[in-house]
């Protein structure tokens, strides 16, 4: 998962900070000390931590303290802002021109991702309300136009190619053409890159930006490997004069070393950052947001946004309906609700978005325990899904071979599934709510519940 070393390790030093009703200069140098360490280890630029840790320290010295905040809780409020500050203090996102279509060309190295996250740039604005065009302008590595058309085929966004020219500028003159025929409003280029940073890619590059005049410039880096990363959006910056950046594979980037530093070398905001492989697995960089969930203090607006775009509004409503009328929600509804969850991505990740999660330490869900229940609820008769107690052992057996699993399967998912029911009921009686649905639930409980 992305940063999770360097979170785990900030967030049991911030932990330490916020049980210190005093701190003295000695503690302050100590703390200071092990965060310094976390960056260093997260791969983070040293001349970076350096001025980090410099800043923290002039701040937590100099100021005064909140009298609403304890010193510690003051320490973290300072380490949280100019964490943010790192990351790029504001989301930054794409420059739309008033007169469309915006020409957004995409750049990085070969094996940054650069095809896949055209199409998922695309997939995101078109949602956003635009209509996009992908053209493929890497004439020259094998199966680059087909794995952009594929791409383009299961987004069903158009494609530009033309698979006889190798003039990229003449290419990308012509999609400009189609792009204003067909009243596309956004085109995004996709550039050919390289093994490494030479001086014809970056004579082809500032060629296509002569030729056709991009209103941005987009990066895309491999966050994974760390300080390369940093090196390679400095030299492109540095030759080609880039807008913004695109990390990719930021979900197993375990340190997290580029994302804190390329902002600050390069001065160039993170505008996306891309976090699985499906299509739909990319977002805007916000450094508030990322940086609580770094800092282990969640991320509910995330949370939010991705309810609203994976949940149905309708079912929704007919959900709500039935639990105002006291009424539990059988396998039906929980198979509904189970799938729209899985279109907001991992489990894992969603949980630990969630304020105050992260206390139960590292809670990590299976997401193929999901495909299991799908398929353990879809053997069922419609009878067995509104009444769970039908369920002896000859037909538990039964829905066993039907779903390719094991009637143990069957157990722990239907004793996982009432011990939800009467959570819900419980929460549905009590005045409060999810705190007294929890009393009593340890930490274990919680960490072994099979959702």
């Amino acid at each position: 998962m992305a940063f999770e070393g360097l979170s785990s390790k900030l967030q049991g030093i911030t932990r330490k900070l916020r049980g210190k009703a005093r701190i003295t200069e000695g503690d302050l140098k100590e703390i200071l000390r092990e965060v310094k360490l976390a960056l260093l280890e997260a791969d983070v630029n040293y001349k970076i931590v350096k001025d980090f840790i410099s800043t923290i320290q002039e701040k937590a010295l100099g100021q005064d303290v909140l009298k609403s905040l304890t010193p510690g809780e003051q320490v973290v409020k300072i380490v949280k802002d100019e964490m943010v500050e790192l990351l790029g203090g504001t989301t930054s996102k794409i420059n739309f021109t008033p007169n469309p279509p915006t020409i957004i060309m995409l750049v990085g190295l070969q094996g940054s991702g650069k095809t896949t996250t055209a199409g998922k740039l695309a997939n995101i604005l078109r949602k956003q309300g635009k209509k996009p065009l992908l053209v493929a302008c890497d004439v020259y590595r094998p199966a680059a136009i087909k794995q952009l058309q594929v791409v383009g085929s299961q987004l069903n966004i158009p494609v530009f190619a033309n698979e006889v020219s190798k003039d990229v500028v003449h290419i990308a003159k012509q999609a400009m053409n189609q792009a204003m025929s067909k009243l596309n409003d956004v085109i995004i280029l996709d550039t050919a890159g390289r093994l490494h940073i030479d001086e014809e890619l970056m004579t082809e590059l500032k060629n296509v930006k002569q030729g056709v005049k991009p209103h941005e410039i987009i990066l895309v880096v491999d966050s994974m490997t760390g300080q390369d990363a940093v090196n390679v959006a400095e030299s492109f910056n540095n030759e080609l004069g880039i807008d913004g950046i695109i990390l990719t594979k930021l979900d197993g980037d375990t340190r997290g070393g580029a994302a804190l530093s390329v902002k600050k070398v390069t001065g160039r905001p993170i505008k996306f950052a891309a976090t699985g492989e499906k299509l739909s697995d990319i977002e805007e960089f916000h450094p508030d947001r990322m940086t609580s969930r770094i800092l282990g203090m969640g991320d509910i607006l995330s949370v939010i946004e991705k309810a609203e775009e994976a949940f149905d509004a309708e079912e929704a409503l007919k959900l709500e309906k039935k639990l105002s009328k006291q009424q539990g929600l059988d396998l039906d509804d929980y198979l509904s609700q189970l799938r729209q969850m899985r279109k907001m991505g991992s489990f894992s990740s969603i949980l630990k978005m969630i304020p105050g999660m992260n206390k139960f330490g590292d809670i990590k869900v299976d997401d193929k325990e999901f495909v299991k229940i799908e398929a353990i609820i879809c053997s069922m008769t419609k009878a067995e899904k509104k009444n769970t107690k039908l369920l002896n052992a000859s037909r538990r057996i039964r829905i066993a071979k039907g779903s390719g699993t094991t009637v143990q399967d069957i157990n722990r998912f239907i004793n996982s599934y009432e011990m939800t029911q009467k959570m819900m009921k419980k929460m549905q009686n009590s005045k409060g709510g999810m705190k007294n649905a929890l009393k009593g639930m340890d930490v274990n409980s919680l960490k072994n519940m099979k959702f």
